[in-house]
C-alpha cells in the first residue's frame, strides 16, 4: 500500500508538465472518459435507474481511490476497469438505446417530412391563387369579347420581347390582368408576360408564326403560336371577335378552353415553374 506521500507524489506526477504528445493523449482520454460517463449517466437516468446511478459512481470513486492507494493497481489497469464497467451498465439498457436512437431518427425524418410538407403546402396555397386570379381575368375577358394574349414563361424569353413592352413586376391579380386588356388602354394589342407570381410585362410584341392557318387566326393567334416556337413558353389567347380561349404549348395550339381546361393548364405550368431547382418554392 503507498504511503500518504507517494499518493501525493502520484498526483503531482498526473498534473506535471507534459511534452506535446502527452497532452494531446491525455487529453484525449480525458474527453473520451467524459463522454462514456455523461452515456452511462444519461441512459440510466432516462430509464428510470436512477438507483444504480450511484452504483456506478461509487465503483469508479471506490476503484479510483482503490488505484491511488493500491501498489499493485495503476492507472492503465483503472481506466479498463472503468471501461468494462461502463460498458456493463450500458449492456443492461442495450434495448433501450437502441429504442432510443431509432426513435431519433425517426424524429428527425418525421420533422424533416413535417417541413417539406408544409412547405410544399404553402407553395400549392400560392400558385392555387394565381391560377384562380388567371382563370377569373380570363373568363371575364372572353365573356366580353375582350381580346387577350397572355404569355407563361419560364424565365427564357429572348431580352428583345421583355423590353419590346413596358416592364411591370407586379403581383398576380384578375382587376389588373383585365384592367390592361380593355380596349383602347395603352398595353392592351400587346402580350402580358406571366413569370411565376409576377407579371413581367405587358404591351410586348411576339415573333409571328409562319405556318399556314385558318383566315380566322388573327395576328394575336399567330404571336401567341409564334413565340411558343422559338422559346420554351405556353400561352394564352382570347379572340376579340368570339371571345373563344385557346391555349398553346410548342406550337400546338387548343381552341374552345373551357374554365376546368384553363385551370389545369395553369396548374402544369405552375407546377413546373415552383418545383423547377426550388427557385420559387
Amino acid at each position: 500500500m503507498h504511503a500518504p506521500t507517494e499518493v501525493w507524489a502520484q498526483i503531482k506526477g498526473i498534473f506535471s508538465p507534459f511534452s506535446g504528445g502527452m497532452f494531446c493523449i491525455l487529453l484525449t482520454v480525458t474527453l473520451l472518459s467524459a463522454i462514456i460517463i455523461y452515456l452511462v449517466l444519461k441512459t440510466l437516468w432516462e430509464n428510470n435507474a436512477q438507483r444504480y446511478i450511484f452504483v456506478y459512481l461509487l465503483f469508479l470513486v471506490g476503484m479510483g481511490v482503490v488505484t491511488l492507494f493500491s501498489v499493485s493497481f495503476t492507472v492503465e489497469i483503472y481506466f479498463l476497469f472503468f471501461l468494462m464497467i461502463s460498458m456493463f451498465f450500458l449492456f443492461l439498457f442495450h434495448t433501450e438505446i437502441k429504442r432510443s436512437i431509432w426513435n431519433s431518427v425517426k424524429r428527425t425524418n418525421i420533422t424533416a417530412s413535417t417541413a417539406a410538407t408544409a412547405k410544399m403546402t404553402a407553395v400549392t396555397a400560392r400558385a392555387d391563387e394565381y391560377v384562380t386570379n388567371i382563370v377569373k381575368a380570363v373568363q371575364s375577358l372572353s365573356k366580353n369579347n375582350t381580346g387577350a394574349l397572355i404569355v407563361l414563361s419560364n424565365g427564357n424569353l429572348p431580352k428583345e420581347i421583355i423590353e419590346s413592352g413596358v416592364t411591370l413586376g407586379a403581383n398576380i391579380s384578375n382587376q389588373l390582368i383585365e384592367g390592361i386588356f380593355i380596349p383602347k388602354a395603352p398595353l392592351h394589342d400587346g402580350a402580358m408576360i406571366i413569370y411565376g407570381d409576377k407579371i413581367q410585362a405587358a404591351g410586348c410584341f411576339l415573333p409571328l408564326t409562319q405556318k399556314d392557318f385558318p383566315k380566322e387566326y388573327g395576328t394575336r393567334h399567330r404571336a401567341g403560336i409564334g413565340v411558343t416556337e422559338v422559346a420554351d413558353v405556353s400561352t394564352i389567347i382570347v379572340s376579340e371577335e368570339t371571345g373563344i380561349v385557346s391555349v398553346v404549348k410548342r406550337g400546338e395550339i387548343t381552341r374552345y378552353v373551357d374554365s376546368e381546361g384553363l385551370r389545369a393548364f395553369l396548374k402544369e405550368y405552375y407546377w413546373k415553374e415552383f418545383n423547377a431547382e426550388g427557385r420559387r418554392a
